[in-house]
């Protein structure tokens, strides 16, 4: 008998945690690798968050915490939704965890019983089947096309909705495809889910400040105010203030809800790094002119990204909304040969081959749910991105 339980088995490593492995091992083995693989600003935390990171170790805000945030930091989670959202919250509808993946991954063991099911637009973040399969729900994909840029259509919405279907989880920017939905767009959507009084809504806002052009950020509470009663607006610190390592990500949403949350935290992480609750008041509450300045910079990157890989033959880079990455198809290299004789059969078939030949290291579409595509990160110097495109472009033109 195993020691390990069955439903370990349901479930599979981040592939994109292994990529980055992956590249990490060949640098140390001596290869010239470029990783595209993390979803990782390389912008340093503001000095003012760290700041109050150290102030907070100096005044020995290093013990316990409430389980779900301390109150300074759910005050300003409430006053940032109602500023840049236009959604009222009280602090006892506001939940607090390691990391957004933590605050999903409490909500469907919270919410799900066996047989419910969760519906989860593809290409979709590759956390979000699993965390609902360990929850014991069953994910429900449903898919896009690069035609619609990657958004879910109203029609496919209302096609893959059943008595059994407890959760739509929604990510605009999305991570892979950096889609952003219009108010427009969504609307669509909502108003379906408004027809679907059975369906609660967990929205992943995390790529919220990087947007590019002229897009306008929504999300579906701010945008059908009658689903507020059943939505998880789901945020955090991560990605706009470059505090990945942090690991703060915040929810707000009914009451019930949050309580049942928070028992779930209360018996496995319990509250999250008290260090970091602090630094994240000062990043929501202190200034914020920096976000637009770095989502420029991170707007040049697409704009690089996206001309390069698409002068790269056989593959078709779609113009991404926000978040930053690319996800370029690469179906006009399906079938083709290596100069080593290798048969492109696949969209892992291309990044194994890619990261052999010219050391650039991305992550197969088929990880997100939808081949055959890459999923490549621009948050990195515009000289890597540069050179790796310029080595994406040389493989590609290698393939017969």
């Amino acid at each position: 008998m195993s020691i390990i339980a069955e439903s370990l088995g349901r479930i599979k490593p981040s592939p994109t945690i292994a990529v980055t492995t992956k590249a990490a091992e060949l640098r140390a083995a001596g290869r010239d690798v470029i990783g595209l693989g993390a979803g990782e600003p390389d912008f340093d935390t503001p000095d003012n968050i760290k700041t109050a990171g150290k102030t907070a170790i100096d005044e020995g805000k290093t013990k316990y915490t409430a389980v779900d945030g301390i109150p300074e930091l759910k005050q300003a989670i409430c006053a940032k939704f109602k500023r840049e959202n236009g959604l009222d919250y009280e602090p006892s509808q506001v939940t607090v965890g390691s990391g957004g993946k933590q605050i999903i991954y409490n909500a469907m063991v919270a919410t799900l019983n066996p047989g419910d099911e969760v519906l989860i637009p593809a290409p979709y973040w590759v956390s979000y089947p699993d965390m609902v399969l360990l929850g014991g729900g069953e994910p429900v994909f449903v898919e896009t096309t690069v035609e619609n840029s990657f958004k879910m259509k109203a029609a496919d919405l209302e096609a893959a909705i059943t008595p059994k279907t407890k959760w739509l989880i929604f990510n605009s920017p999305s991570n892979p495809s950096g889609a952003g939905y219009t108010a427009e767009e969504l609307k669509e959507l909502t108003d379906v889910l408004v027809r679907h009084p059975h369906v609660w809504i967990l929205t992943d806002d995390m790529y919220e400040h990087l947007v590019y052009d002229d897009f306008k950020f929504v999300t579906p509470a701010q945008v059908e105010p009658k689903l507020y009663d059943r939505t998880l607006t789901m945020n955090g610190v991560s990605k706009a203030y470059s505090m990945t390592g942090w690991r703060i990500g915040y929810a707000a949403g009914p009451q019930v809800l949050i309580k049942a949350m928070a028992k779930v935290q209360s018996q496995s992480t319990s509250n999250p790094c008290s260090i970091s609750q602090y630094a994240s008041v000062e990043a929501l509450n202190g200034p914020q002119d920096f976000l637009a300045s770095r989502a420029k910079v991170f707007e040049e990157r697409r704009n690089l990204v996206v001309d390069m890989l698409n002068a790269a033959e056989g593959i078709l880079c779609p113009m991404p909304e926000g978040a930053f990455y690319v996800y370029p198809s690469v179906a006009g290299c399906i079938g083709k040969k290596t100069p080593s004789g290798k048969v492109i059969e696949n969209d892992l078939d291309f990044v194994s081959e890619l990261l052999e030949a010219e050391g650039v290291a991305v992550v197969h579409g088929e990880a997100f749910g939808l081949s055959p595509y890459f999923r490549a990160s621009y948050a990195t110097s515009t000289e890597a991105l540069t050179e790796a495109c310029t080595r994406i472009q040389k493989f590609c033109a290698s393939l017969v």
